[in-house]
């Protein structure tokens, strides 16, 4: 493809996106896609073109095959899992990225690249109150930053013993201490990171589902007593269940105290904290060893950006630099080398599309939508709160609000039943998209709001959709239509 043949194309694909984004932000594709497994695949050929295909065709199947079999993320009436905004102005970032086509090896290999990550880590870092000491690196989700946060500490806490024999060489067993309601990256990031599955010790929560601090000092010293080494703990900031918030302060303190790396999950809460009347969830933050905040949730970036914080960057770069020689250049003592801030090798210019993003928003705009989506969030509650046998499961801290209709009479395995029967009625419908999840055994439905196009009367909307469908009888269908306004 040459230049002036790309140029076509992309304009064509370009005004292909900016169609399809206001055919979703306007409700006229369904939220889920109706597709059944397998079904994409089948549609697609078994084997590769030996022969060159016009543009147009991968144009037409993109619009035939690829399209129908989408769930909609950016439609108004997504209230599913968490929301994973992307921006037109970060969808122009990822495309400039994609289209500079730079591999961050080291700084000689694009300076820019460095550079703009340096600086847009650390607007970031002021957005969010951190305090300067804090730098952050741009890795691909929290779900990395919670693995190279762990080998970290483990690194830490046994004298850097990869450079040595290993976890063999460590003496002592290495725990770890979060709750039930941490993401289950903690869980596999204990596994990778060689802790074991059993070194992970759960800490009850309190009645909003937020870690006990003192069943946490407990633990520790019961761990310490049984000479196990306690390595770190990780506090979450707006878990994925019910966005439940760990009281950091009084984690902070106690992992200080026993020499505990504390890491903070504000993978999805985070983005709040650039709200100064947040900041209070996160108290004590400056205690933190690390923390992650995904700017490709809630804040609107494109997947995948997520930025991992550390207060001793030289701990990281110990921990994870190589330094082969084809890579070894004059400027490396003069400048930083994300090669050693992370696991990857080379990296992509990721830091384009959140510049575009804070830029083309600016901080005023990115506030002015997080605080409709906590207004919006409040709205339902006290919605849910005042309605007759709808019952709200957890406290609203964030933007995700836990319900449950329990008709008189039901309850145990029917009330799942019927729990899960309304709301994949309503997803099936293609009007909106909710995820059921489990709390505390039993089956509840999870609102989870902040897409950038949801206003009012999408959630009005959704309500209304609620209510007919957990009233009304059960298993009937609901009308598939696009949006109910």
């Amino acid at each position: 493809m040459t230049p002036d043949e790309f140029r076509a194309a992309a304009h064509r694909l370009v005004d292909w996106i900016a169609d399809y984004r206001e055919k979703v932000y306007a409700g006229q594709l369904p939220v889920l896609s109706a597709k059944r497994p397998g079904e994409i695949r089948a549609a697609l050929p078994a084997s590769p073109p030996s022969t060159p295909e016009p543009f147009e065709a991968v144009l037409r199947d993109l619009d035939a095959i690829i399209l129908p079999g989408c769930t909609n993320w950016q439609s108004p009436d997504f209230f599913g899992y968490f929301p994973s905004n992307s921006a037109l102005a970060a969808v122009l970032g990822d495309f400039a990225s994609t289209g500079l086509a730079q591999l961050g090896l080291n700084w000689q290999s694009s300076p820019a690249l460095t550079e703009l990550e340096e600086v847009t880590t650390d607007w970031l870092r002021q957005m969010l109150g951190l305090p300067a000491e804090f730098r952050g690196v741009i890795q691909g989700t929290a779900s990395e930053a919670t693995l190279v946060a762990l080998i970290c500490a483990r690194e830490r806490a046994t004298g850097h013993a990869a450079a040595r024999g290993g976890l063999q060489s460590a003496g002592a067993s290495l725990a770890l201490y979060c709750t039930a309601q941490a993401h289950s990256s903690v869980e596999k990031a204990a596994a990778l990171a060689g802790f074991g599955r059993e070194q992970v010790r759960l800490i009850p929560t309190d009645a909003a589902y937020g870690m006990q601090a003192d069943a946490f000092a407990a633990a520790v010293d019961e761990d310490l007593g049984r000479g196990v080494r306690p390595c770190a703990v990780v506090a979450t900031v707006g878990t994925t269940g019910t966005t439940a918030i760990d009281p950091v302060d009084d984690i902070g303190r106690i992992a200080a105290s026993r020499g505990v790396w504390l890491h903070v999950d504000g993978a999805m809460g985070g983005s709040a904290m650039i709200l100064p009347e947040c900041r209070r969830l996160w108290a004590g933050i400056e205690q933190a060893d690390s923390l992650v905040v995904n700017p490709h949730k809630w804040l609107g970036v494109s997947m995948d950006c997520s930025v991992y914080y550390v207060r001793d960057p030289q701990h990281l770069v110990r921990v994870m630099s190589t330094n082969p020689s084809y890579l070894q250049t004059g400027a490396d003592a003069a400048t930083t080398s994300y090669r050693d801030w992370g696991v990857p090798l080379g990296r992509r210019m990721r830091a384009l599309k959140l510049w575009f993003l804070i830029r083309e928003q600016g901080v005023a705009g990115l506030e002015a939508r997080l605080r409709r989506d906590l207004a919006l969030a409040r709205w339902l509650a006290a919605k849910v709160d005042a309605t007759a046998h709808w019952v709200r499961l957890a406290p609203v801290p964030l933007q995700t609000v836990c319900v449950r209709h329990e008709p008189p009479g039901l309850a145990g395995e029917a009330l799942d039943a019927h729990t899960l029967d309304w709301v994949a009625r309503i997803n099936a419908s293609g009007r909106a998209y909710l995820t059921p999840a489990q709390l505390d055994g039993r089956w509840m439905v999870r609102v989870s709001l902040g897409v950038e196009r949801t206003e009012r009367i999408h959630v009005e909307a959704l309500w209304r959709l609620m209510r007919q469908a957990a009233e009304g009888p059960a298993g009937d269908p609901l009308a598939p239509q696009p949006n109910d306004q």
